[in-house]
């Protein structure tokens, strides 16, 4: 029978399941993070397949965006009260049903409603597998091990999917970029239930209803509005009415929080310095990536001709950049090093990337082009996204574990989704703007693949110039010293929060 572990228990021996466990946990990553790029590619052929409006066919993406994004703390909640493992298990089944609905679509309607359960299941399986790893792996050396995985898989996901896509769509049909989750879920829940132990807070769940419906509509407001930019400017009337009634209910949100006896988002989880800074660098670094994968295939397709496989093909060694620099480097420095010195030098690099792609012409190679920006790009990815993870998820009371999980998530997904829609909103205008100043008596083929990189340069040194402001915020907010492996305590002799949890009591504030 399986037995829940109480939260005022002693400390227990590690599971030796463990280390089993963490490849499945990983691999429900992986397809979550898929599953975000891996219909990028396929968009074109998909849009022709169904008869998509250009005006609708964003929705294809952003559907799923929205549900996740949206639903990412109230998924973390349900996990603490119901069970990590149990809520697991329900989003991978969950997910593997939309995914197979989403390939069996025959109408645009179908697939939007396919695509908006995907998110919606990604809101229960993002959480719970972030907090089961969290749970799971309490040692210093080990943690650095596991979350190396984690920030690897996570960073490198993206860019798979664009290859899977590429492949997918050229060699077998679009519908498969859905199909290829169900059995990645299915293997994942068949081994998840065999490994993974439960793990439950231990009090009478009580969900704050206003949170949730507060937080839900500020995103889904904000998202939209920001995507709606696109098509009607940022001044129009619906897209301001839409962000500033987001904000709105954010700001209300923050109020309801603050006097709620069991808070969606209890206040404390973002307050630690630490932790609020890696939620921010966690969303920044995925304006970087999201704005590189956006950028690099239109850029290959559109303007240099390359085949959807052949786009795929050119991510790889950016996939590489980012394992080796999570798995050789951050992983082994972590246990050892200040977090903000991993963090800091990893977005410069970032944005560096952006910034070399103001060195490509429209006839510039790969090699010292795409994939110099790739490289830097994967690189510096590498060394944030999993000291990023650790540190969202590091000294939370194992209660507020999956809540901390949905936080980093739901950065994460936040800034993917603002982030693509801003900075696709200023490579429009950039290009629009070439097109306009350099009229000529028709649109030539050169006119239009220059234009395309002007918006695209435009867009990524915007992008890069918001990374580096946000590294010198998160260089004076991530203030945590190195950690001490072994007991339990930062080098200043602060006790990890993790010991607290035992009693059941909230997590102890890290201090310098």
């Amino acid at each position: 029978m399986e037995t829940t572990k109480a939260t005022d228990a002693p400390p227990e021996a590690a599971d030796p399941r463990r280390w089993s466990a963490l490849i499945f946990i990983a691999l429900a990553q992986l397809m979550i993070v898929l599953d975000g790029t891996v219909v990028n590619i396929a968009l074109p052929t998909l849009q022709q397949d169904l008869g998509i409006s250009d005006g609708d066919r964003q929705w294809v993406i952003t559907a799923y965006t929205l549900a996740f994004g949206s639903l990412l703390l109230l998924g973390g909640r349900i996990a603490d009260h119901t069970g990590r493992k149990r809520t697991f298990l329900i989003g991978l089944v969950g997910f593997a049903g939309a995914s197979a609905l989403g390939g069996a679509a025959g109408d645009f309607e179908t697939l939007l409603v396919a695509r908006a359960l995907q998110g919606g299941f990604a809101a229960l399986l993002g959480p719970s597998a972030l907090s089961l790893l969290a749970v799971t792996f309490t040692e210093p050396k080990e943690r650095a091990k596991a979350f190396g995985v984690w920030g690897g898989i996570t960073a490198a996901a993206g860019a798979l999917g664009l290859l899977a896509g590429g492949a997918l769509t050229e060699y077998v049909d679009w519908r498969w970029c859905l199909y290829v989750s169900v059995p990645i879920a299915l293997v994942a829940a068949v081994g998840g239930s065999a490994l993974l132990s439960e793990s439950r807070r231990g009090d009478r769940a009580r969900f704050d209803v206003p949170g949730v419906l507060l937080v839900t509509g500020g995103l889904v407001a904000i998202v939209y509005g920001t995507t709606r930019a696109e098509a009607d400017g940022w001044a129009s009337a619906s897209v301001i009415g839409l962000l500033a009634g987001g904000a709105v209910l954010l700001a209300a949100f923050g109020y309801v929080e603050s006097r709620a006896p069991q808070p969606l988002l209890p206040p404390r989880i973002v307050a630690d310095r630490t932790r609020g800074g890696a939620y921010l660098a966690a969303g920044l670094t995925m304006i970087g990536m999201f704005g590189t994968f956006l950028f690099m295939t239109y850029y290959l397709q559109a303007v240099k001709g390359y085949s959807p496989i052949k786009t795929g093909v050119a991510f790889l060694p950016m996939t590489v950049a980012v394992l080796l620099s999570a798995g050789a480097i951050t992983t082994r420095l972590l246990p050892k090093v200040p977090p903000r010195t991993l963090v800091v030098p990893g977005m410069v690099i970032l944005s560096s990337g952006m910034l070399w792609m103001l060195t490509i012409d429209t006839d510039t190679s790969y090699a010292s082009g795409v994939l110099i920006a790739g490289l830097l790009g994967g690189f510096g990815a590498g060394l944030v996204m999993p000291v990023t993870y650790n540190y969202a998820t590091h000294g939370v009371a194992d209660d507020d574990a999956g809540v901390a999980s949905a936080g980093v998530n739901t950065a994460q997904q936040i800034g993917s989704s603002l982030g693509t829609a801003l900075l696709n909103t200023i490579a429009a205008s950039a290009s629009a703007d070439y097109v306009a100043s350099h009229a000529a008596p028709g649109p030539s083929p050169d006119l239009v693949r220059r234009a395309a990189l002007e918006g695209f340069q435009t867009a990524g040194a915007w992008a890069a110039g918001l990374i580096v402001c946000g590294a010198l915020v998160v260089a004076v907010l991530m203030n945590t010293p190195r950690p001490v492996a072994g007991d339990g305590r930062t080098k200043d002799g602060v006790e990890d929060a993790r010991a607290s949890a035992a009693g059941g009591r909230e997590s102890l504030a890290a201090r310098t």
